[in-house]
Protein backbone atom coordinates (compact mmCIF):
# COMPACT_ATOMS: atom_id res chain seq x y z
CA UNK A 1 0.00 0.00 0.00
CA UNK A 2 1.52 3.78 -1.05
CA UNK A 3 2.09 6.04 1.09
CA UNK A 4 0.20 9.36 1.46
CA UNK A 5 3.06 11.65 -0.72
CA UNK A 6 3.20 13.75 2.36
CA UNK A 7 4.54 11.46 4.48
CA UNK A 8 6.61 9.48 1.89
CA UNK A 9 9.75 10.73 3.21
CA UNK A 10 10.85 9.62 6.72
CA UNK A 11 11.33 13.35 8.91
CA UNK A 12 11.87 13.87 13.08
CA UNK A 13 8.52 14.81 14.24
CA UNK A 14 7.41 16.93 17.11
CA UNK A 15 4.30 17.25 18.82
CA UNK A 16 4.16 20.75 20.64
CA UNK A 17 2.56 21.59 23.85
CA UNK A 18 0.17 18.91 24.61
CA UNK A 19 -1.20 17.26 28.28
CA UNK A 20 1.60 14.08 27.92
CA UNK A 21 0.20 11.28 29.92
CA UNK A 22 3.76 9.36 30.66
CA UNK A 23 2.83 6.33 31.78
CA UNK A 24 6.11 5.86 33.46
CA UNK A 25 6.83 4.49 36.69
CA UNK A 26 6.51 8.21 38.08
CA UNK A 27 3.01 8.38 36.84
CA UNK A 28 3.97 11.68 35.05
CA UNK A 29 1.60 14.20 33.88
CA UNK A 30 3.28 16.86 31.90
CA UNK A 31 1.09 19.70 30.50
CA UNK A 32 2.26 21.74 27.54
CA UNK A 33 5.12 19.70 26.65
CA UNK A 34 6.54 18.70 23.51
CA UNK A 35 8.03 15.16 22.72
CA UNK A 36 10.42 14.42 19.68
CA UNK A 37 10.59 11.68 17.88
CA UNK A 38 13.61 10.76 15.55
CA UNK A 39 13.93 7.76 13.62
CA UNK A 40 11.49 5.55 15.51
CA UNK A 41 12.58 6.02 18.85
CA UNK A 42 11.47 8.91 21.09
CA UNK A 43 14.55 11.50 21.50
CA UNK A 44 13.47 13.99 23.63
CA UNK A 45 10.59 15.35 26.17
CA UNK A 46 10.10 18.89 27.49
CA UNK A 47 8.48 22.14 27.17
CA UNK A 48 9.59 23.86 24.22
CA UNK A 49 12.27 21.47 22.68
CA UNK A 50 14.76 22.58 19.96
CA UNK A 51 14.40 20.40 17.45
CA UNK A 52 16.53 19.16 13.95
CA UNK A 53 16.26 21.51 11.02
CA UNK A 54 13.10 19.51 8.47
CA UNK A 55 11.12 18.40 11.49
CA UNK A 56 7.50 18.46 11.04
CA UNK A 57 5.64 20.16 13.75
CA UNK A 58 1.93 18.72 14.86
CA UNK A 59 0.44 21.52 17.33
CA UNK A 60 -1.03 19.64 20.42
CA UNK A 61 -2.60 22.54 22.39
CA UNK A 62 -5.58 21.36 24.06
CA UNK A 63 -5.13 17.60 23.27
CA UNK A 64 -3.54 14.71 25.03
CA UNK A 65 -0.22 12.66 24.09
CA UNK A 66 0.02 8.93 25.27
CA UNK A 67 1.15 5.85 24.36
CA UNK A 68 -0.34 3.41 21.67
CA UNK A 69 -3.24 1.39 23.02
CA UNK A 70 -2.52 -2.50 23.44
CA UNK A 71 -5.29 -4.67 22.46
CA UNK A 72 -3.77 -8.18 23.56
CA UNK A 73 -6.84 -10.28 22.06
CA UNK A 74 -8.54 -9.57 19.10
CA UNK A 75 -10.46 -11.96 16.47
CA UNK A 76 -8.84 -9.88 13.32
CA UNK A 77 -10.01 -12.96 10.97
CA UNK A 78 -13.64 -12.73 11.80
CA UNK A 79 -14.11 -8.99 11.33
CA UNK A 80 -15.60 -8.59 7.73
CA UNK A 81 -18.25 -10.34 9.64
CA UNK A 82 -18.77 -7.54 12.08
CA UNK A 83 -22.35 -6.68 13.05
CA UNK A 84 -23.78 -10.38 11.50
CA UNK A 85 -24.25 -11.03 14.88
CA UNK A 86 -25.49 -8.63 16.81
CA UNK A 87 -27.78 -10.16 18.41
CA UNK A 88 -26.18 -13.84 19.08
CA UNK A 89 -25.41 -15.19 22.52
CA UNK A 90 -22.24 -16.70 23.59
CA UNK A 91 -23.76 -20.17 22.44
CA UNK A 92 -25.24 -18.45 18.74
CA UNK A 93 -21.26 -17.56 18.21
CA UNK A 94 -19.88 -21.01 18.99
CA UNK A 95 -22.53 -22.71 17.29
CA UNK A 96 -22.12 -20.47 13.66
CA UNK A 97 -18.54 -19.85 13.74
CA UNK A 98 -16.85 -23.20 15.67
CA UNK A 99 -19.29 -25.84 14.75
CA UNK A 100 -20.87 -24.77 11.35
CA UNK A 101 -19.75 -21.69 9.36
CA UNK A 102 -15.96 -20.92 10.33
CA UNK A 103 -14.94 -23.92 8.36
CA UNK A 104 -16.01 -21.77 5.00
CA UNK A 105 -13.79 -18.97 5.76
CA UNK A 106 -11.00 -19.59 2.66
CA UNK A 107 -7.45 -18.05 3.07
CA UNK A 108 -8.61 -15.13 1.43
CA UNK A 109 -11.15 -14.13 3.93
CA UNK A 110 -8.63 -14.54 6.48
CA UNK A 111 -6.86 -11.97 5.07
CA UNK A 112 -9.64 -9.17 4.26
CA UNK A 113 -10.40 -9.89 7.67
CA UNK A 114 -7.11 -9.04 9.22
CA UNK A 115 -6.61 -6.24 7.23
CA UNK A 116 -9.98 -4.58 7.72
CA UNK A 117 -9.30 -5.12 11.50
CA UNK A 118 -5.93 -3.88 11.17
CA UNK A 119 -6.96 -0.75 9.83
CA UNK A 120 -9.58 -0.76 12.08
CA UNK A 121 -6.96 -0.26 15.15
CA UNK A 122 -5.16 2.03 13.96
CA UNK A 123 -7.83 4.35 13.48
CA UNK A 124 -8.68 4.03 17.15
CA UNK A 125 -5.51 4.29 18.81
CA UNK A 126 -4.52 0.73 18.88
CA UNK A 127 -1.26 0.61 17.88
CA UNK A 128 0.07 -2.96 18.87
CA UNK A 129 -3.24 -5.79 18.67
CA UNK A 130 -2.83 -9.35 18.81
CA UNK A 131 -4.75 -11.20 16.29
CA UNK A 132 -6.07 -14.26 17.81
CA UNK A 133 -6.62 -16.33 14.94
CA UNK A 134 -8.70 -19.14 15.88
CA UNK A 135 -9.71 -19.42 11.87
CA UNK A 136 -6.50 -20.64 10.55
CA UNK A 137 -7.82 -24.13 9.16
CA UNK A 138 -4.35 -24.40 7.01
CA UNK A 139 -0.67 -23.13 7.12
CA UNK A 140 -2.23 -21.29 3.59
CA UNK A 141 -4.96 -19.70 5.90
CA UNK A 142 -2.08 -18.65 8.26
CA UNK A 143 0.43 -17.25 5.37
CA UNK A 144 -2.52 -15.33 4.14
CA UNK A 145 -3.23 -13.65 7.61
CA UNK A 146 0.64 -12.74 8.08
CA UNK A 147 0.40 -11.35 4.25
CA UNK A 148 -2.32 -9.00 5.45
CA UNK A 149 -0.61 -7.76 9.12
CA UNK A 150 2.44 -7.05 7.29
CA UNK A 151 0.60 -4.74 4.64
CA UNK A 152 -0.70 -2.27 7.20
CA UNK A 153 1.63 0.02 9.27
CA UNK A 154 1.25 -1.27 12.56
CA UNK A 155 2.62 -3.74 15.23
CA UNK A 156 1.03 -6.93 15.46
CA UNK A 157 1.37 -10.26 16.76
CA UNK A 158 0.04 -13.61 14.91
CA UNK A 159 -1.63 -15.79 17.32
CA UNK A 160 -2.04 -19.36 15.79
CA UNK A 161 -5.01 -21.69 16.15
CA UNK A 162 -7.48 -23.82 14.83
CA UNK A 163 -10.92 -24.19 16.13
CA UNK A 164 -11.72 -26.74 13.49
CA UNK A 165 -8.95 -29.03 14.54
CA UNK A 166 -7.74 -30.57 18.13
CA UNK A 167 -4.65 -28.58 19.57
CA UNK A 168 -3.05 -31.50 20.05
CA UNK A 169 -3.36 -32.27 16.42
CA UNK A 170 -2.59 -29.20 14.80
CA UNK A 171 0.27 -28.28 16.78
CA UNK A 172 1.99 -31.20 16.28
CA UNK A 173 1.79 -31.00 12.82
CA UNK A 174 4.51 -30.78 10.41
CA UNK A 175 2.85 -28.05 8.83
CA UNK A 176 2.47 -26.10 12.00
CA UNK A 177 6.21 -26.50 13.03
CA UNK A 178 7.88 -25.60 9.54
CA UNK A 179 5.44 -22.52 9.56
CA UNK A 180 6.18 -21.86 13.03
CA UNK A 181 10.31 -21.79 12.51
CA UNK A 182 9.68 -19.52 9.41
CA UNK A 183 7.74 -17.18 11.49
CA UNK A 184 10.39 -17.15 14.48
CA UNK A 185 12.68 -16.85 12.31
CA UNK A 186 11.42 -14.02 10.63
CA UNK A 187 9.94 -12.71 13.67
CA UNK A 188 10.94 -8.76 14.16
CA UNK A 189 9.79 -5.60 16.21
CA UNK A 190 6.39 -5.26 14.25
CA UNK A 191 5.25 -9.13 13.96
CA UNK A 192 4.96 -10.96 16.87
CA UNK A 193 4.00 -14.75 17.14
CA UNK A 194 2.02 -17.10 19.62
CA UNK A 195 0.40 -19.96 19.87
CA UNK A 196 -3.53 -19.84 20.72
CA UNK A 197 -6.01 -22.42 21.97
CA UNK A 198 -8.46 -23.74 24.49
CA UNK A 199 -8.10 -26.14 27.28
CA UNK A 200 -11.27 -27.73 28.10
CA UNK A 201 -10.15 -29.12 31.70
CA UNK A 202 -10.61 -32.73 30.19
CA UNK A 203 -8.67 -34.52 33.14
CA UNK A 204 -6.92 -36.63 30.38
CA UNK A 205 -5.36 -33.19 29.53
CA UNK A 206 -4.70 -33.72 25.62
CA UNK A 207 -4.01 -30.09 25.54
CA UNK A 208 -0.16 -30.99 26.89
CA UNK A 209 1.26 -32.25 23.61
CA UNK A 210 0.25 -28.36 22.34
CA UNK A 211 1.71 -26.66 25.21
CA UNK A 212 5.23 -28.92 24.69
CA UNK A 213 5.34 -27.74 21.35
CA UNK A 214 4.88 -24.57 22.77
CA UNK A 215 7.77 -25.02 24.66
CA UNK A 216 9.93 -26.03 22.53
CA UNK A 217 9.56 -23.52 20.29
CA UNK A 218 9.86 -20.98 22.79
CA UNK A 219 6.66 -19.62 21.81
CA UNK A 220 3.98 -18.12 24.54
CA UNK A 221 0.29 -19.59 24.78
CA UNK A 222 -2.78 -17.23 24.88
CA UNK A 223 -5.81 -19.05 26.00
CA UNK A 224 -9.74 -18.44 26.29
CA UNK A 225 -10.66 -19.08 30.23
CA UNK A 226 -13.47 -18.77 32.10
CA UNK A 227 -15.29 -18.31 29.22
CA UNK A 228 -19.01 -19.86 30.77
CA UNK A 229 -19.15 -23.71 30.42
CA UNK A 230 -16.39 -24.02 27.64
CA UNK A 231 -13.83 -23.58 29.50
CA UNK A 232 -12.88 -23.28 33.49
CA UNK A 233 -10.51 -23.86 36.71
CA UNK A 234 -9.79 -27.03 35.75
CA UNK A 235 -8.16 -26.11 32.38
CA UNK A 236 -5.50 -23.52 34.69
CA UNK A 237 -5.29 -25.91 37.37
CA UNK A 238 -4.13 -28.89 34.81
CA UNK A 239 -1.71 -26.45 32.77
CA UNK A 240 -0.47 -24.99 36.14
CA UNK A 241 0.33 -28.33 37.92
CA UNK A 242 2.09 -28.99 34.74
CA UNK A 243 4.39 -26.26 35.29
CA UNK A 244 3.59 -24.77 31.69
CA UNK A 245 2.03 -21.62 33.05
CA UNK A 246 4.90 -18.74 33.17
CA UNK A 247 5.08 -14.96 32.56
CA UNK A 248 4.39 -15.10 28.75
CA UNK A 249 0.65 -17.14 29.57
CA UNK A 250 -2.25 -14.58 28.86
CA UNK A 251 -5.94 -15.77 29.47
CA UNK A 252 -8.12 -13.74 28.01
CA UNK A 253 -11.57 -13.46 29.41
CA UNK A 254 -11.21 -14.72 33.06
CA UNK A 255 -14.98 -13.88 33.86
CA UNK A 256 -16.03 -17.14 35.55
CA UNK A 257 -12.97 -18.37 37.55
CA UNK A 258 -12.96 -18.87 40.92
CA UNK A 259 -10.15 -17.27 43.35
CA UNK A 260 -7.65 -20.55 42.78
CA UNK A 261 -7.15 -19.83 39.34
CA UNK A 262 -6.14 -15.95 39.77
CA UNK A 263 -4.09 -17.03 42.36
CA UNK A 264 -2.18 -19.57 40.05
CA UNK A 265 -2.21 -17.00 37.31
CA UNK A 266 -0.61 -13.83 39.81
CA UNK A 267 1.67 -17.30 41.26
CA UNK A 268 3.06 -17.44 38.28
CA UNK A 269 3.17 -14.10 36.61
CA UNK A 270 0.64 -14.40 33.71
CA UNK A 271 -1.52 -12.26 32.88
CA UNK A 272 -5.23 -11.47 32.03
CA UNK A 273 -6.63 -10.24 29.20
CA UNK A 274 -10.09 -8.21 29.14
CA UNK A 275 -12.60 -7.58 27.20
CA UNK A 276 -15.47 -5.82 28.74
CA UNK A 277 -17.86 -5.71 25.88
CA UNK A 278 -17.65 -9.10 24.82
CA UNK A 279 -18.01 -10.26 28.54
CA UNK A 280 -20.98 -8.66 29.00
CA UNK A 281 -22.84 -8.24 25.65
CA UNK A 282 -22.25 -12.22 25.04
CA UNK A 283 -22.90 -13.50 28.95
CA UNK A 284 -19.89 -14.53 29.62
CA UNK A 285 -19.83 -13.17 33.18
CA UNK A 286 -18.82 -10.19 35.28
CA UNK A 287 -15.12 -9.09 33.89
CA UNK A 288 -12.62 -9.39 36.73
CA UNK A 289 -11.85 -5.57 37.11
CA UNK A 290 -13.02 -4.37 40.39
CA UNK A 291 -12.68 -0.93 41.66
CA UNK A 292 -10.30 0.81 39.08
CA UNK A 293 -9.25 4.21 38.68
CA UNK A 294 -9.18 5.69 35.57
CA UNK A 295 -5.63 6.04 35.80
CA UNK A 296 -5.02 2.29 36.01
CA UNK A 297 -7.59 1.85 32.61
CA UNK A 298 -5.35 3.23 30.80
CA UNK A 299 -2.45 1.91 32.23
CA UNK A 300 -3.94 -1.33 31.47
CA UNK A 301 -4.74 -0.44 28.00
CA UNK A 302 -0.83 0.99 27.31
CA UNK A 303 1.64 -0.01 29.35
CA UNK A 304 -0.09 -3.40 31.13
CA UNK A 305 -0.76 -4.67 27.24
CA UNK A 306 2.95 -4.23 26.91
CA UNK A 307 3.96 -6.55 29.43
CA UNK A 308 1.34 -9.11 28.99
CA UNK A 309 3.21 -8.71 25.41
CA UNK A 310 7.29 -8.95 26.68
CA UNK A 311 7.75 -5.47 25.43
CA UNK A 312 7.35 -3.16 28.51
CA UNK A 313 10.90 -2.23 27.91
CA UNK A 314 9.96 0.06 24.56
CA UNK A 315 6.50 0.22 24.70
CA UNK A 316 3.75 1.49 26.67
CA UNK A 317 5.12 4.48 28.08
CA UNK A 318 6.25 7.77 27.11
CA UNK A 319 9.86 7.71 28.01
CA UNK A 320 13.22 8.80 26.14
CA UNK A 321 14.56 5.78 24.07
CA UNK A 322 11.25 4.14 23.66
CA UNK A 323 9.19 3.16 20.46
CA UNK A 324 7.50 6.01 19.49
CA UNK A 325 4.22 4.37 19.42
CA UNK A 326 2.51 7.30 20.17
CA UNK A 327 -1.64 8.82 19.91
CA UNK A 328 -2.55 12.73 20.04
CA UNK A 329 -6.29 13.12 20.99
CA UNK A 330 -7.58 16.48 19.80
CA UNK A 331 -10.24 17.42 17.91
CA UNK A 332 -11.43 21.57 18.04
CA UNK A 333 -14.93 19.94 16.20
CA UNK A 334 -16.08 18.29 19.26
CA UNK A 335 -17.81 19.24 22.50
CA UNK A 336 -16.15 16.48 23.89
CA UNK A 337 -12.74 18.09 23.77
CA UNK A 338 -13.23 19.79 26.65
CA UNK A 339 -13.17 21.12 29.57
CA UNK A 340 -10.15 18.93 30.30
CA UNK A 341 -9.85 18.33 33.94
CA UNK A 342 -8.63 14.78 34.63
CA UNK A 343 -6.54 13.68 31.24
CA UNK A 344 -7.12 10.27 32.36
CA UNK A 345 -10.33 10.32 32.28
CA UNK A 346 -11.20 12.00 29.62
CA UNK A 347 -9.18 9.16 28.09
CA UNK A 348 -11.09 6.52 30.15
CA UNK A 349 -14.72 8.31 29.24
CA UNK A 350 -14.74 11.22 27.23
CA UNK A 351 -12.54 10.62 23.92
CA UNK A 352 -13.83 8.36 21.27
CA UNK A 353 -12.62 7.22 17.49
CA UNK A 354 -13.36 10.42 16.30
CA UNK A 355 -11.16 12.22 18.62
CA UNK A 356 -7.77 10.23 17.63
CA UNK A 357 -5.96 13.16 15.54
CA UNK A 358 -2.45 11.17 14.76
CA UNK A 359 -0.95 7.95 15.51
CA UNK A 360 2.68 7.01 14.86
CA UNK A 361 3.93 3.33 14.83
CA UNK A 362 7.35 2.70 15.47
CA UNK A 363 7.91 6.70 14.80
CA UNK A 364 5.98 6.80 11.15
CA UNK A 365 2.66 8.79 10.80
CA UNK A 366 -0.03 6.13 10.32
CA UNK A 367 -2.95 8.49 10.99
CA UNK A 368 -2.55 12.57 10.80
CA UNK A 369 -5.91 14.63 11.17
CA UNK A 370 -8.17 12.31 11.84
CA UNK A 371 -7.12 10.11 8.57
CA UNK A 372 -5.35 7.29 8.03
CA UNK A 373 -2.27 7.23 6.34
CA UNK A 374 -0.63 4.73 4.06
CA UNK A 375 -4.25 2.57 4.18
CA UNK A 376 -6.01 2.02 0.76
CA UNK A 377 -9.44 1.63 2.46
CA UNK A 378 -10.84 0.95 -1.27
CA UNK A 379 -8.90 -1.75 -1.78
CA UNK A 380 -9.69 -3.39 1.73
CA UNK A 381 -13.42 -2.70 0.95
CA UNK A 382 -13.52 -4.67 -1.97
CA UNK A 383 -11.70 -7.23 -0.53
CA UNK A 384 -14.49 -7.89 2.29
CA UNK A 385 -17.20 -7.09 -0.14
CA UNK A 386 -16.14 -10.74 -1.55
CA UNK A 387 -15.87 -11.94 1.28
CA UNK A 388 -19.37 -11.47 2.46
CA UNK A 389 -20.56 -12.38 -0.67
CA UNK A 390 -18.66 -16.25 -0.73
CA UNK A 391 -19.88 -16.23 2.50
CA UNK A 392 -23.93 -15.48 1.68
CA UNK A 393 -24.02 -17.76 -1.15
CA UNK A 394 -22.41 -20.76 0.05
CA UNK A 395 -24.54 -20.49 2.99
CA UNK A 396 -27.84 -19.51 0.97
CA UNK A 397 -30.16 -16.74 1.46
CA UNK A 398 -32.06 -18.89 3.57
CA UNK A 399 -29.26 -19.58 6.33
CA UNK A 400 -27.67 -16.83 5.72
CA UNK A 401 -30.93 -14.64 7.19
CA UNK A 402 -31.60 -17.12 9.58
CA UNK A 403 -28.30 -16.60 11.19
CA UNK A 404 -28.17 -12.83 11.30
CA UNK A 405 -31.69 -12.68 12.87
CA UNK A 406 -31.71 -15.73 15.41
CA UNK A 407 -34.66 -16.74 17.34
CA UNK A 408 -34.81 -16.06 20.83
CA UNK A 409 -33.28 -18.95 22.38
CA UNK A 410 -33.72 -21.08 25.45
CA UNK A 411 -31.93 -20.41 28.33
CA UNK A 412 -29.29 -22.63 27.85
CA UNK A 413 -25.11 -22.72 27.12
CA UNK A 414 -23.09 -24.70 25.13
CA UNK A 415 -21.08 -26.27 27.58
CA UNK A 416 -18.97 -27.64 25.09
CA UNK A 417 -18.22 -26.04 20.97
CA UNK A 418 -15.08 -27.70 20.15
CA UNK A 419 -15.75 -30.32 18.01
CA UNK A 420 -12.67 -32.01 18.09
CA UNK A 421 -13.72 -33.33 21.90
CA UNK A 422 -16.56 -35.06 23.55
CA UNK A 423 -15.83 -33.23 27.05
CA UNK A 424 -17.98 -31.05 28.60
CA UNK A 425 -17.65 -29.86 32.18
CA UNK A 426 -19.54 -31.90 35.04
CA UNK A 427 -18.86 -28.44 37.29
CA UNK A 428 -20.75 -26.66 35.15
CA UNK A 429 -23.62 -27.90 33.18
CA UNK A 430 -23.73 -31.36 34.42
CA UNK A 431 -21.90 -32.72 31.36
Amino acid sequence: MALDGDFATPRPVVLRGGTVLALDDAHRVLPGTDVLVVGDRIAAIGPDLHVPEGTREIDVRDGIVLPGMIDTHRHMWQTAMRGYGADWTLTQYFVWYYLESGRHFRPQDVHAGNLLAAAEALDASVTTCVGWSHGLQTTDHAEAAVDALRAVPGRFVLAYGNIQQAPWEWATSPEFRAFARRRIDERDDMLGFQMAFDVTGDPAFPEKAAYEVARELGVPVTTHAGVGGATNDNGIRLAHEAGFLDETSIFVHAATLAADSYHRIAATGGSVSVSTESEQSAGQGYPPTWALRAEQVVEWATRGGARALGRDGDLGSVEVGRKADLVLLRNEHSPVSFPLLNPHGHVAFQAQRGDVHTVLVNGRIVKHEHRLVGVDLGSIRREVEATVAHLRSTLGEQAWQKGMNPDVPETKILDNPYTYTDYASGATHGG
